[in-house]
């Protein structure tokens, strides 16, 4: 070793007495020019960046007059919105007591509302209320002339220009008309001092405010509220008139310094509550606005000042102290390079080239390790790709098992099906071939769900809403499943906040319940919640075997059964914790699992809370499958294999419409040349023969009768690229083997599309 470190002693040494020479001064050199060189780059850097922050406050400023135009027009669109629900139904189909009713919630609901007239179809007065006034049914007065009925019944809605009562409180009218030629016209009156609320909400900086003006330039909504009232006109206002010539085309692209109603300069911008004509103007004091500004510039230039003279003091003596250890770290890392691996780096400046030099050292030691160890790593490496392929071959062969149980039972049935049996029998078998496609559908869905979570094609759709709606959701989904079992299923509510994808959280705790209700033999299973700081848990409680300490981290694979289930079908296909594994990683929600043998187990999921909304989301209801409006309408059917052509084309017929089935897309015109009426759906599989697909199948039909025909795709190919392919063109798509019910509901909309389409083009 020690002839291995003289000779390159001795070469540190020799390049100490060339240090203060050569790159000592160039050292030197380079960082004085480099120093004197950034000196102009970093005054024009804080110049630029001085005129960025400027663009940027002005942005600012644009964007928070974009946010206070949107406010207002929320305010009129929450009044507007308010109306239609008067318009649904007919007037002639209401009491006076139910528009009485309709006229005190709307007084209620939106305060701004002082009076409010129900007009019929040919604009004669029928019912009006007011806060001031008794009401008055049946007038009949006629405004069938006025403006107000005349755009309501031919735009659906009507805003009226704003008009000052005695002389001070600013009104305007709002007209909703209802969806059909029938319905009447709803006229409301509304007073715009209740705009206050919305302005003097809007916060701009810490002394700034915001106003509205009306088309004719005049104030109609300011903090200061006695200003409305004196009904002050701005028209002369300059840049209340420069918005005004300027219009929409430019309101994004302007933010101006002018003077305040009180003489004070400002930063102004404004934006247009579209439909009503009104600008929005957010008003801030200049200094205010430019005081981060001005601070940034003083502090970016005593920084630069401060940064040369260091910069300049650092290089003289980094130059010093980088020369020697640069000179050994080469001659290290060359001896080294060549392959003297004992070789070693011996730096004393305490500093990143002392570190560097260390660097160098393990850098050896490990490619010496290396060698020493690579046949062992080499044994692990290939230890690892054999655990890999055994686990892919134990996923691959239970999914073939479960797999093939219910074939075999589905052949068993159909085996019965053909032998002599009465109505009876019949019934049971049938009802046996249908749980057995259950158990196979059950099987393909969550494969399927795995691929999709697994090739990272799912995202959240992340909301707000409260936890209560997914503890209905799953008490209505496993409440059946517990009666079964005859199992107490307790669910406890909570009224926290959550977010998250609701549906995906749904389906974590429905197969958590699920999960627990087929472990659970007796006892009851358990829901409910416990705050943890910022997050929700969410835990299940059951009273089953519980869950060894050796298996807790198995559970969450693909198929995995706990030993003591295995063969107890009713157990499931051990893929649900699986899917829940994968959602909960998705959504960064993480599930705790704590549990005793013999007494139960308990799965905790923390969901993030947040404040409660506004409004209470309405939750989601199942849609029910609805009756096909047959009409004997004519569906095309697509598919490269004639049993399911056969079996769609009669399964269709039974349900009352004409079909055309054909296994491209030549067959289905050629067919179609002998029909009458054309097809009102389309109904294609994905892969076709010769390498065609469904998707260029639906577009060459849609040509060839130059109508945008309702279509949906099936498919047993359980490729993601597929179903990308299908939500690229606009598809929905069901994967084979598909329930009835399924395609019942599927085919539905489409013809509700159809339907729609063909009143839509009548109407035109």
């Amino acid at each position: 070793m020690n002839r291995l470190v003289k000779p390159a002693m001795a070469k540190i040494a020799g390049a100490r007495q060339g240090a203060s020479g050569r790159l000592f001064h160039k050292y030197v050199f380079v960082f004085l020019v480099v120093g004197l060189a950034l000196l102009p780059s970093n005054i024009l850097d804080v110049w630029f960046s001085y005129d960025e922050q400027q663009d940027l406050l002005v942005q600012i400023q644009r964007e928070q007059a974009k946010a206070a135009a949107e406010k207002i027009g929320q305010f009129v669109k929450e009044i507007e919105g308010q109306l239609g629900w008067a318009t649904q139904l007919p007037l002639d189909t209401k009491s006076r007591d139910e528009l009485r009713f309709d006229g005190v919630r709307l007084l209620r609901q939106a305060r701004a509302v002082t009076e409010i007239a129900q007009l019929d179809a040919n604009g004669r007065e029928r019912y009006r209320t007011s806060r001031q006034a008794a009401d008055v049914f049946d007038s009949m007065a006629d405004f069938s002339k006025d403006p107000a009925f005349i755009e309501a019944k031919a735009n659906k809605t009507y805003y009226g220009p704003v008009y000052f009562v005695h002389g001070s409180e600013p009104y305007m009218t709002i007209a909703e008309s209802g969806l059909r030629p029938e319905d009447g016209v709803i006229v409301a009156q509304v007073n715009l001092k209740f705009i206050w609320d919305v302005v003097s909400q809007i916060k701009v900086g810490n002394r700034g405010l915001a106003y509205v003006v009306d088309s004719n330039s005049q104030l109609i909504a300011h903090p200061d509220i006695s200003l409305v009232l004196r009904k002050i006109d701005l028209s002369h206002v300059s840049y209340v008139a420069a918005a005004r010539r300027l219009g929409l085309a430019e309101s994004s692209e302007h933010a101006v310094v002018a003077t305040d109603l009180n003489g004070h300069k400002v930063l102004s911008a404004y934006a247009r509550v579209a439909p009503l004509g009104w600008l929005v103007f957010t008003e801030l004091p200049i200094k205010e606005a430019y005081a981060p500004l001005s601070a940034t510039l003083l502090r970016s230039g005593l920084l630069l000042l401060a940064a040369l003279a260091f910069a300049v003091l650092c290089g003289i003596f980094l130059a010093r102290r980088m020369v020697v250890p640069i000179r050994a770290l080469s001659d290290g890392a060359k001896q080294i390079g060549g392959g003297d691996l004992g070789q070693r780096i011996s730096i004393d400046t305490g500093d990143e080239l002392e570190a560097l030099g260390g660097q160098f050292n393990r850098m050896a030691e490990r490619l010496q390790e290396s060698y020493a160890t690579l046949e062992q790593k080499v044994e692990e490496r290939t230890r690892q790709l054999e655990l890999a392929n055994k686990a892919k071959s134990r996923f691959l062969a239970t999914a073939t098992h479960d797999l093939r149980q219910p074939l075999h039972a589905l052949g068993l049935f159909v085996a019965q099906l053909s032998g002599r049996s009465n109505a009876a029998q019949r019934r049971e078998i049938v009802d046996g071939i249908e749980r057995a496609l259950s158990s196979m559908n059950e099987l393909f869905n969550a494969l399927l769900d795995i691929s999709k979570l697994d090739a990272g094609v799912v995202n959240p759709n992340w909301s707000t809403f409260p936890a209560a709606h997914v503890l209905r959701r799953v008490e209505t989904t496993c409440a059946g499943l517990a009666r079964e079992k005859n199992l107490p299923l307790h669910i406890v509510p909570s009224n926290v906040w959550l977010r998250s994808d609701a549906v995906m959280l749904t389906r974590i705790v429905t197969n958590l319940v699920q999960n627990a209700i087929r472990y659970t033999r007796s006892g009851r299973v358990l829901v409910g919640c416990r705050r943890r700081g910022d997050r929700l848990s969410i835990e299940v409680w059951d009273t089953g075997p519980g869950i060894p300490a050796d298996q807790r981290q198995n559970i969450f694979s693909e198929f995995y059964r706990l030993a003591q289930s295995e063969g107890d079908h009713s157990t499931g296909l051990g893929l649900g914790l699986a899917i829940v594994d994968r959602l909960c990683r998705l959504l960064d929600h993480p599930i705790e699992l704590k549990s005793a043998p013999g007494k139960g187990s308990c799965f905790a999921v923390a969901v993030p809370i947040v404040a409660p909304a506004d409004q209470v989301a309405a939750p989601q209801v199942a849609a029910q499958p609805r009756a096909i409006a047959a009409n004997n309408k004519l569906i095309v059917v697509i598919d490269d294999d004639p049993l399911v052509l056969d079996g769609m084309g009669s399964l269709i017929r039974s349900w009352g419409c004409g079909v055309v089935t054909g296994t491209n897309e030549s067959a289905v015109l050629d067919g179609l040349s002998r029909c009458t009426a054309p097809p009102a759906a389309i109904i294609s599989d994905y892969r076709l023969r010769n390498g065609k697909t469904g998707i260029e199948a639906i577009a060459r039909l849609r040509e060839a009768v130059a109508a945008p025909i309702p279509a949906f795709l099936m498919s047993g190919d359980t490729d993601l690229d597929v179903v990308r392919q299908a939500e690229a063109n606009g598809l929905a798509l069901l994967h084979k083997p598909v329930e009835p019910t399924a395609l019942r509901a599927m085919l539905a909309d489409a013809l509700r599309q159809s339907a729609a389409a063909k009143d839509a083009v009548g109407a035109a």
